[in-house]
């Protein structure tokens, strides 16, 4: 992610549904951002507070060069954490500052077929993904949120199945899990894309994918955790190490 640190200007910001937020960045700062090809483009926004910047990774639901403006969307639960509640509260003519972007994963048009599934957290790459996808493309989404006033509609090709799951007050990440494990297996080669929940993703969906369905590496890069629940992003990084430091551990094949 290149390190120069831009400073952006609030342009609007509008209720997608009940918990998500589109904040709609530009102003001056936007020539200096670059977009690049990744369909999970994202930045590292800079909240300044009494104690110095709060760092926060989102990613760029999309870029308008005409209008020169970039859009994220927030998840929002009230005055919890910092970025929802600074995006409920956003007025243009406020200013943000951040780096980026970074990015890893878009579409490979030599798939047979595509898997993308995640939470909320994950929804911008997801539909950003799914709107790059050709127009035969086959395969199944798989998106969980809070309830039926969370869902979003976003453009996906005829022959890749949308299903929206529901997790009510369940924890996040179970029904997400249950349905991808569950849903039938095309023949081809697939290309994965899974994010959300750490627990879920990392313990649940990735074994299944890489393990028991023999994905290989390359076509199953990006399966990895957006968050962990009951902590904050610093505390996921940290879980993140460590998890990365026992599975270097491990003897091969466990």
């Amino acid at each position: 992610m290149a390190r120069t640190r831009i400073t952006l200007v609030v342009q609007n910001a509008i209720r997608l549904t009940d918990h998500l937020i589109r904040v709609r960045l530009g102003g001056p700062g936007f020539a200096a951002f670059q977009p690049n090809d990744f369909t999970d483009a994202y930045v590292k926004l800079l909240f300044p507070g009494p104690e110095g910047d709060t760092t926060r990774t989102y990613t760029v639901r999309e870029v308008d060069r005409a209008a020169q403006e970039i859009a994220i969307d927030f998840v929002y639960h009230g005055d919890e954490g910092v970025a929802g509640p600074w995006a409920a509260g956003a007025q243009p003519g406020d200013t943000i500052d951040l780096f980026g972007p970074g990015g890893a994963f878009a579409p490979r048009a030599d798939a047979d077929w595509y898997l993308l599934a995640g939470d909320e957290s994950a929804l911008p790459a997801i539909a950003a993904a799914a709107e790059s996808l050709p127009t035969d493309a086959v395969g199944q989404i798989f998106v969980e949120v809070e309830g039926p006033a969370d869902e979003l509609a976003f453009a996906h090709p005829e022959g890749v199945e949308l299903t929206w799951i529901h997790r009510g007050d369940t924890e996040p990440g179970r029904h997400l899990s249950s349905a991808v494990r569950s849903a039938p297996w095309r023949s081809g080669q697939v290309q994965v894309f899974i994010h959300g929940e750490a627990q879920a993703v990392m313990h649940e969906l990735r074994p299944y994918i890489r393990k028991e369905r023999a994905v290989p590496a390359e076509w199953a890069s990006s399966i990895s955790g957006y968050w962990r629940r009951g902590r904050t992003e610093e505390g996921f990084r940290r879980w993140k190490s460590d998890l990365a430091e026992a599975e270097k551990a491990a003897p091969a094949g466990v």
